[in-house]
């Protein structure tokens, strides 16, 4: 059950030191309501149960106020015509919602607060902002799920990344958003296929790679990635690298030739330290680098690697186009 407000802050100042391990049994609230066409039909009203990573949680009415502790949620709370009122800092994300959330963030993210770091969420800071439903990952705050559902309805998927769509239709379950979450979905889709078979019929069915420099061993991107879905999505071919089903594969400088492609885009992680932008630098001076120099397309780290969402996925889209010189995508209003 739901706790009252002083509960929840008492909860959030006394319980810092350890946090329980909560099972997938565990839930926010079980509501009345447990049938699963009732919790995920488009036309459901609320009170509403939805399943999810950790269990089940009631949402009495349709949220309003949506806090999302990852960056893929914050993405697809305004793709969802929802306010975000509060979210992580997150690598480049620091202090406001990036550029390529394009108008949304404005009609959707106005009243957006930085509620602390993706590592450490502050809890005081989540519940002053008084939300209706709290969304997450698994994978990042299972162990802060207690008090998190303590502050307002709190859901979670298992992870991020690979199942970045199906995510959105969990969201879109606890906002009563079905239908125009299948709409978007939709439409990007029918985009990428648009933009795919304009490449493939310009550059004769081109093969593409995805590399990333990061501060440790350098990444090949596979099919069960983010930029990988977006990729098999439009239907473009993959280098023998990266056709597989895997997340990525890690290469030395000696494997420099694993990253061949047609088109080899190319991302490098912002560290603070700068030992992505060293090891690009190192990569790129190897003479088994120089072969590959002029296929090499360089984009930003933030929407092909971190944006794990519709916005990104946009982008995405949009770089290709660009690189092949075919039509841009077109965003349905």
């Amino acid at each position: 059950m739901r706790l009252p407000r002083i509960a929840a802050l008492f909860a959030i100042t006394v319980s810092t030191v350890s946090i329980a391990t909560v099972s997938l049994t565990a839930c926010g609230s079980s509501g009345a309501d447990d049938d699963p066409a009732a919790a995920g039909s488009a036309g459901a009203g609320f009170p509403r149960t939805v399943e999810h990573a950790m269990g089940k949680t009631e949402i009495k009415t349709k949220p309003k106020r949506v806090v999302a502790l990852d960056t893929s949620y914050v993405d697809a709370t305004l793709a969802l015509d929802t306010q975000v009122v509060g979210y992580t800092d997150y690598r480049t994300i620091n202090g406001q919602l990036p550029d390529y959330l394009g108008d949304e963030r404005k009609t959707y993210g106005a009243e957006a607060e930085s509620v602390g770091t993706l590592a450490e969420p502050n809890l005081e800071k989540i519940a002053a902002l008084n939300p209706d439903l709290i969304i997450t990952a698994k994978v990042r705050h299972e162990k802060l799920y207690d008090q998190l559902s303590a502050i307002a309805p709190t859901i979670m998927s298992e992870t991020t990344g690979a199942t970045w769509k199906d995510n959105i239709r969990l969201e879109a379950k606890a906002l009563g958003q079905e239908d125009l979450a299948e709409k978007e979905i939709s439409a990007y889709e029918q985009a990428a296929k648009t933009v795919g078979d304009a490449i493939n019929a310009k550059a004769n069915h081109p093969t593409i790679s995805v590399v990333r420099f990061v501060d440790g061993p350098t990444r090949l991107y596979q099919n069960a990635s983010y930029s990988g879905i977006v990729l098999k999505d439009a239907g473009l071919k993959r280098p023998k690298s990266q056709d597989v089903n895997g997340f990525a594969l890690e290469i030395s400088p000696e494997r420099i030739k694993d990253a061949d492609a047609d088109a080899i885009f190319v991302t490098t992680y912002a560290d603070e330290k700068g030992l992505s932008a060293k090891t690009a630098a190192q990569f790129k001076a190897n003479p088994l680098w120089k072969p590959l120099a002029a296929k090499v397309h360089d984009v930003p780290d933030l929407t092909w690697m971190t944006a794990v969402g519709l916005q990104g996925a946009w982008s995405i889209l949009n770089d290709l186009a660009k690189t092949f010189g075919v039509p841009a995508p077109v965003k349905p209003a």
